[in-house]
């Protein structure tokens, strides 16, 4: 055995002490990143569910539900469902994401529908049209072209 790999300070026992110390700092690494992720995942449906609990208040003070209520706790039941997704598969579903912004649309147009002129009411149509064909690729995608599975 050479000199180089008795002196603790060669450049080759400093690359061999990297090289049994870099699986385990990306083990960590990983872990911590997961922890994040599922703490954050949490705390987005805590804040989820706290504003859709938050809305049934003036429903309830109202006496009975609206259409605008209704879409409004659609979008809630909507993102709820994603971050559920989410947790169980570890893929973000972007349908999901494509449905809440329909939803949303849906929602301006059922609220404001008597404030808009043609070509406000033409624009919001025109992008729930588009974000249908979107839904449609992106659905046509997932089925023609699989994503790989992940490996774990």
């Amino acid at each position: 055995m050479s000199d180089e790999h008795n002196n603790p300070q060669s450049p080759q026992t400093i690359m061999d002490a990297a090289h049994r110390i870099h699986p385990f700092v990306e083990r960590i690494g990983l872990m911590l990143n997961e922890s994040a992720h599922l703490i954050m995942l949490f705390l987005i449906w805590i804040g989820v569910l706290w504003s859709a609990l938050a809305e049934l208040g003036p429903i309830l003070s109202h006496g009975h539900p609206t259409l605008k209520d209704i879409l409004l706790l659609f979008i809630y039941l909507e993102l709820l469902a994603m971050v559920g997704i989410y947790f169980q598969t570890k893929r973000l579903p972007v349908r999901f994401l494509v449905y809440i912004a329909i939803t949303a649309l849906t929602r301006v147009l059922v609220v404001d529908v008597k404030l808009m002129d043609n070509w406000t009411l033409l624009t919001y149509a025109g992008a729930i049209l588009l974000l249908t064909v979107a839904v449609l690729v992106i659905k046509f995608g997932s089925a023609r072209y699989p994503s790989k599975p992940r490996i774990d």
